[in-house]
Formats: C-alpha cells, structure tokens, sequence
C-alpha cells in the first residue's frame, strides 16, 4: 500500500449521520469498533474487509469525544484491543483509548521564514517548569515558554517527542500514536495553539519524531492484527536488543507508507516547521548494537539496512516535495557518508555533529594544563567540519545517566568551571554549524536533568547563573548579526 496521505483513507472520520471507523488490518480474522457508544460491546459494530485488508463501517452513534479501540480476532482466535495508529487523540495515561476527534483551530499566522541563523532550544514539555509538582498544560507553555524563548534570543524551538507515548520514562521516544500530540499537556487544538503563539513570535517549532523503533505496549502497533503488521517479522531486524522495542519494517510499502504519512501529517496538519528524526544510526546498519551472530548480512554482504536508507530518501524527499522549507535534521552518530547530500545520500538538511560534541565536552573536561596534548582533538574537527550540513548538539543525552550536567562536567574550581563553560559556548558559536542547546544548559544548572521535576530555576538567584544565562543572550544576539558566523562553508570561515 503506497500513500502518502493515509490519515486521509484510515483513522474515525466525523460525518453527518456518524462516525465512520477504518482501520488497516490484513490478518485478522475478525474486527469490531468498541467505545463509549456501544459500552464496549465487540458484537455490536463490526467492521466489513475489502480486499486489500482495510476494515470499515459506520456508527450511527458516535460521535466527538467518545474514547474508542478496535477489538480484534486473530486467525489463531487469539483476542485483544488495540489502539487506533491513526488516532488524532488519545486518553490520558494510564488509559489508552483513542478519542474520535475533528480539529476546529485555525492558524493565524505563517510559519517564519527560514533563518541562516539557527538557533535551538531543546525542551523536554513535562519538565521546564512545572505547577506545583504537575505538568504545565499545553496553554500554559504558551504563555512562559514561548516568552522566554523570544527573550532568550532562539530562533527554534525542539520538542523532546510529543507523539503519544504510555511511559514517562521514555521521555517520548517509545511512541504508540504517531498521529496524536500526547493529552498529557491538553487537546490537539491547544498543541496547535502553542504552534500558532510561536510562530507570531518569530519562532520556529522542531518536532523530535521516532520513526526508528517503538513501544511494545499491548495497546499499540506491537503484532497489530496478529501478525507482524509494522514491526519486521524477523526478531533480528524487528526487535532491538538495546532499547527493548520493536523496530519498524522498512521493507514494508505500508510501513514506509504509514511513516512518510506521519511526517506529512505534522507539517499539513500542525504547521511545524522542522523534524528531527531520532535514532539514523540505529536504522543504517543492521548490526547495530547487535553481536557477531545476531544479524545477517544484506543481499550485497554488508551490515547496511537498505529498506530503511530507501525509507529516509523517500521520507524526505516527500517532505521537501511538500514544504521545501521544513528543516530535517538526522540524529546520525556514525561516519555514514552523504547525510546532507540531497542528490545521492539522503537528502536530510542537516546532521548533528556528534564527533563535534564529543571532542569538545572531553577536552573542556580536561585540567587547562593537560589540555595541550589534547589539542589535536579540536584540530581535527576541521577536517570534517564541511563534509556534512552540521548542527552542534549540546542536548538531553549530555546531561543524565550520571554524565553530570554542562556546568559540572567543567574542571576546575567554582569560578574556573564558570569560566570554563562560559568559553565552551563561545567556541561552539564561533564554530561551523548551527546550535543547539538542551533546557537547562543556559542556566548552568548543577544537578542533571531528570523528566520528573523542573529545571533548577532557583540558581538564577547566583550571579554566575545569571551570568551565564545572560552570555547565551548575548550569544544569540551576535549570533543573529553577524552573517560570518551564520554561513557554515569554507569561504565565510
């Protein structure tokens, strides 16, 4: 099935005399609509099969807001519910309903113009600010978010995944809806809300989106109809070992289908302006975190994933087809060649620079009397520097897992690690690429970063905190001005 609209032909469509329910499901033997309208009664509303496996039919009775699943039996008899994969809401967690919903927001102003300028704020929602101990709702980001954000001089804003997710935990990137903003922070009109505030303050709105793996929560895409349905039927290509979740079928036309229909939904529906497209790495190679005798090779004898580099060509192909100005960035750790390359590789915008972030955080971690002999590490940054499109990370990954946050992972005293960061961010602004800085970090926080409770605030109340605070301000600024440090190719170096 190729389509890149599918959230046009499957998912609860609201019409006059009921709602009509489709849902793609090639094996199952049988298919009902349960919810609120038939008190989840499976005998009252079963769905009819055309050919090519998509179940369908109408509830005279249903209507917005009702919460929904479909009851599915296997060909084994086997029985079980599952959540709509194009549902356009969902229940709040531990619930795990879909809700029949229809949009009725529309946006006042355009998205900003594509800036040479790039600057990142990375955001994980639940845990910026919180009110008293509890999420801040998706208007209440509006408000303080976005000022702040505007204040601070960020020309974007990336969202940690907002795609609904059952497990806090994952911070969102073990996803079950990937059509739905999560309902932890309110309704899809209030998400669009908060896209529509930053776009009349000049800022633009970068989704974190997982096509590379997902939750194995029963109520999800996990053995959908029975069968392997978006996951590959193949445990050695299917499942990963490294984050205990099942890896899409990138062999798959539907599969690639649903994705690509995903990535386009956001951007038609949602006026987001960029995606950042999490785990490449992991979907390049098939030994990736796998031992000798876990994977096999390709019809070529080489560890590459050629479904999924296929999948990633056409996925931002269709993306630049469909808004040239949407910005991709690859979340890519490796040497792959040809991330940026939109003619032969893979035709993303940018990459981050993994290699930039690494090398610059371990010499920084160093005593200033030891950091000569480390000196090449930086040197040879500049041997790949243009090789690629580049975003510099200083992201969420830096600062849990006891890596310690930014601040602590300086060396030297109290004054001296001030110091410090201070010249690590001024580096990273004068070096090729554009930046991103993960919440927290421009604050200088002492403690890590953990989804459970909001920033540190209270180290504003320092004046080295507020110094610092102050600096990536300026930073911006200068940043924004001065068109030499914004063009990332060898003449304006």
């Amino acid at each position: 099935m190729k389509n890149y609209k599918l959230y046009n032909k499957l998912g609860s469509f609201i019409q006059d005399n009921g709602v009509i329910f489709k849902v793609y499901a090639p094996n199952a033997k049988s298919v009902s609509v349960v919810g609120d309208f038939n008190s989840y009664d499976k005998s009252k509303n079963r769905l009819k099969k055309n050919k090519i496996g998509i179940w369908s039919g109408r509830v005279a009775n249903a209507k917005k807001g009702n919460s929904y699943k479909y009851f599915i039996q296997a060909k084994d008899d086997r029985e079980f519910l599952k959540a709509d994969p194009f549902a356009k809401y969902a229940e709040v967690k531990p619930n795990s309903a879909s809700i029949i919903f229809d949009s009725s927001y529309e946006f006042k102003y355009d998205n900003p113009k594509k800036q040479e300028n790039i600057s990142i704020y990375e955001v994980h929602l639940g845990s910026w600010k919180r009110n008293n101990g509890e999420y801040m709702s998706y208007k209440d980001l509006t408000r303080h978010l976005v000022k702040y954000v505007k204040r601070m001089g960020f020309t974007h804003i990336e969202l940690l995944p907002i795609t609904e997710h059952p497990f806090d935990g994952s911070w969102g990137y073990q996803d079950t809806g990937y059509f739905s903003p999560t309902s932890r922070y309110g309704s899809p009109d209030e998400f669009k809300y908060f896209i529509d505030v930053c776009h009349k303050n000049g800022i633009g709105v970068i989704l974190d989106w997982v096509p590379s793996h997902f939750a194995t929560d029963g109520h999800g895409l996990i053995a959908f109809d029975g069968e392997a349905l978006y996951e590959h039927p193949n445990p050695q290509k299917g499942y990963h070992p490294q984050w205990k979740s099942n890896i899409f079928n990138y062999d798959s036309d539907f599969v690639k289908s649903f994705l690509i229909s995903s990535a386009l939904w956001w951007i038609e529906e949602y006026k987001i302006d960029g995606i950042r497209v999490d785990g490449v790495a992991s979907m390049l190679y098939l030994d990736y975190a796998r031992e000798e005798g876990e994977w096999k090779p390709n019809e070529y004898g080489n560890n590459l994933n050629l479904g999924a580099i296929d999948f990633l060509k056409k996925l931002n192909h269709n993306v630049h087809k469909k808004n040239k100005n949407v910005i991709m960035i690859a979340e890519e750790s490796t040497t792959f060649l040809g991330v940026t390359d939109k003619k032969e590789g893979l035709g993303f915008d940018y990459k981050w620079n993994m290699g930039w972030m690494n090398d610059t955080i371990d010499y920084f971690k160093l005593d200033p009397i030891n950091r000569p002999e480390s000196q090449n590490n930086l040197n040879f940054m500049f041997s790949y520097a243009f090789d690629e499109n580049f975003v510099l990370p200083l992201s969420h990954d830096e600062v849990v897992h006891m890596k310690g946050s930014m601040i602590n992972k300086m060396s030297g005293l109290y004054d001296w690690q001030f110091a410090n960061l201070r010249s690590l961010y001024s580096f990273m602004y004068a070096f090729m690429g554009k930046k991103l800085l993960f919440m927290g970090n421009e604050i200088a926080q002492f403690n890590e970063w953990h989804y459970e409770s909001q920033l540190d605030w209270e180290v504003l109340e320092y004046p080295k905190h507020q110094g610092v605070q102050k600096m990536i301000k300026e930073l911006n600024s200068i940043y924004a001005k001065e068109k030499a440090l914004q063009y990332d190719n060898r003449d304006n170096f």
